[in-house]
Order: structure tokens, then sequence, then C-alpha cells
């Protein structure tokens, strides 16, 4: 099959329409999942109001929307959409009042969302200088601990070299101006957050497909230095050349992933757990959503995994939620985690069009006869 037809058809699955019954998916021992929200047409990134208000990225609804749990229940009563009509808007970040939306070419804000959400405002225009190519067009987008807006500009390809105009990440002000270069040779990032000790940026990047089922794996990188290079489109995985591009280059000349995440796993949406109600092991993890593959022989991915870390090293992976896809069918994607004040984890399930809560009560031991 060629390769154009191979992504048509990764692109053309058709969503499910209702959210993943909890018993459905299996997570560890003392760890409890509910549904949030359900009717959020293909959910993507996740951001969280000052109000409390969830919002919601999608990609190919072109919409925005707004959840809330009004009684505090750890359920959204209403989902209203806030925004319409928008090209990929998947990434989104609240500051100030302010909503901000990445949409491919493009960033918007809607201003004050929180006392307008029956009545939203029509989106202000940030900046409309972004590119324009869709392939891994669409955005994940959050403010550091710099006041700065960071987005990411994908590779418009599988594989190629387009120098520095692609494959990188940015930032800007919030006014959309004083754009910045921070990193380079990263395909296409669609999940990144600041480790809460170091403030080191910690992204989530996709490898290149038509390797075959085992190459490249997906990674976890951290920059330690602006204009540091992640080796794409010549060194993959931190080990591995390039075929086509990386003649005449070193692996030894790119910053290798902190973490090899597996082949075609399709780790997206990640953050840093800094709750205290998850056992010790998750508190400072790497929380990951990974949303699975569609190139590859028996699937990968398809779960929410933790990556325990200090933000000087790894340590153990462990799983979260599992059971997104069964026998090889997908039942659903999870695309982002964002943690709440509470110590809950939503996560976003862009198949399902749903949002999950995961929250963590130990059990009481056992009574002594």
């Amino acid at each position: 099959m060629r390769r154009h037809a191979l992504l048509a058809l990764a692109f053309a699955t058709a969503p499910c329409s209702a959210a993943l019954a909890p018993e459905a998916l299996t997570l560890p021992p003392g760890f409890k999942l509910e549904v949030y929200a359900t009717e959020v047409p293909n959910a993507r990134q996740l951001a969280l109001g000052a109000k409390g208000t969830v919002f919601a990225g999608s990609r190919d609804a072109g919409k925005v929307y707004a959840l809330v749990d009004a009684d505090g229940d750890g359920r959204a009563e209403k989902v209203r959409t806030i925004a319409t009509g928008l090209r990929m808007p998947s990434g989104i970040a609240f500051r100030d009042g302010d909503l901000y939306i990445g949409a491919v070419d493009r960033v918007l804000v809607l201003r004050g969302i929180e006392d307008k959400l029956d009545t939203p405002p029509k989106p202000e225009v940030v900046t409309d200088k972004l590119p324009g190519e869709t392939h891994h067009g669409w955005k994940f987008i959050a403010f550091g601990p710099d006041g700065r807006l960071y987005v990411p500009i994908g590779a418009p390809c599988n594989i190629c070299d387009k120098g520095n105009d692609y494959a990188k990440l940015i930032s800007m002000k919030a006014d959309g101006s004083d754009w910045r270069d921070e990193a380079y040779g990263i395909r296409n990032t669609v999940g990144f957050d600041w480790q809460p000790r170091t403030q080191q940026l910690w992204f989530t990047d996709n490898g290149r497909d038509m390797l075959g089922d085992e190459l490249p794996s997906d990674e976890l990188n951290r920059i330690t230095r602006r204009g540091e290079h992640f080796g794409y489109p010549y060194c993959h995985q931190g080990d591995t050349l390039d075929p086509e591009f990386g003649t005449g280059k070193s692996c030894k000349d790119y910053t290798p992933p902190m973490f090899a995440l597996g082949p075609h796993v399709g780790a997206i949406g990640m953050r840093f757990y800094t709750g205290s109600t998850f056992p010790a092991e998750y508190r400072g993890a790497a929380i990951i959503a990974e949303h699975g593959s569609w190139n590859r022989s028996k699937k990968s991915g398809y779960r929410v995994v933790a990556v325990e870390t200090d933000g000087a090293k790894v340590g153990k992976p462990h799983v979260l939620v599992d059971g997104f896809q069964r026998d090889e069918v997908a039942q659903g994607r999870p695309a982002d985690v964002l943690v709440m004040p509470d110590g809950a984890l939503l996560v976003s399930d862009d198949y399902a069009g749903a949002v999950y809560r995961v929250s963590y009560a130990a059990k009481p031991a056992a009574k002594g006869k």
C-alpha cells in the first residue's frame, strides 16, 4: 500500500460515539476511573480555568469546549461549545482569564471566557503567521514559567529536511510578538510540560513512520539549553541514523531521549503529576497519553503511562490506564492528561469523544482478629 493511502486510512478511522464504560479499562489497585464528561467530540488538549472550568480542544471537530462541574462531584454537568469552525484547534492554554487556541497557522484568544461561557466572544487573532501545512500542523500549546507561549511547528511530512523552518519548538510573548526558536530536531510534539523542581521543559515526540514495526521508538525528551537539537530527521531514538537523511551524520551530535517509550505508541499529551493523592511512585512522574499506533501489524500504545523521574534521570514506567484497545480493535484513544487541584487526573479520549477522571483511594487495612 502506498504511503499516502496508509495515511488516508489512518485518519479516516471513524470514532465511536460513546464513552467507554469504566469497567472496560484497567488500572492498578486503589485507582478508580469515572466518566467526567461525554459528548465532547474529538476531545484533545485539556486546560483548566481559574474558576474550575475544564476546556478541551479538538482536531477534526474544529471546536473548543467548556466542561463545567458546578457541584464538585467529579462529573461535568454541562458541555458547552465556545468556538466552532476553526482549523484543527487542538491546542489550548489558559492564562489571566483568557483561553488561547492553537489552530494550525494561527493562535487565537477568547478573552475573559469563564464569565462568558453562555455567550462566548469572537476569537481574536494573536498571530496568523504560523505555517499552514496540516500535516503535523495541529498544536499542543502551553505557557511556560517565563510567561511565554510555547508553540510547536511540526515537520510537514513523515520524513523530510526543511532546515530550521520546521520540526522545532518556538515561543512568543502572549501578544504574539518576539518569536524565539527554543529547540530543533523535533518531528512533532503535541505534549510538553515543565518539571516542577528544575523548571526544564520535557516533551513527547513521535518517531517517523515506514521503518517497520519496531523502529523507531517514540521519545520522552528534556530541553537543557536553548537551541538544542534532538535529531530529526537525521537520527531517531538517539541511536538510529535515518536511512535517507542520516548519511554523513552521527547520533552523537544530537540530544538523545531521556526515555524510549516504544515504537509507534503515539505518545502525545504529557504532564507532570503535581498532586499528592496518588501513591509515591506517581508523584512527580511524567504522565503520558499514548494515543496508539495506526501503522503497526500489532497495535501498541492505547494506554496512559507514568514514567518516574526526579528531573535529572528517569526510573520505572508504570501503566496507569490500559484497555483502550482489545483484540486489536480500538475502543478509545487517550489524547491528553490534566492534573486537577484535588489530585485527580483527567484523561481526554478523542476517539470516544469523552473525558475520564482517575482518582486514588487506598483500601483500608484489614482489621486483625
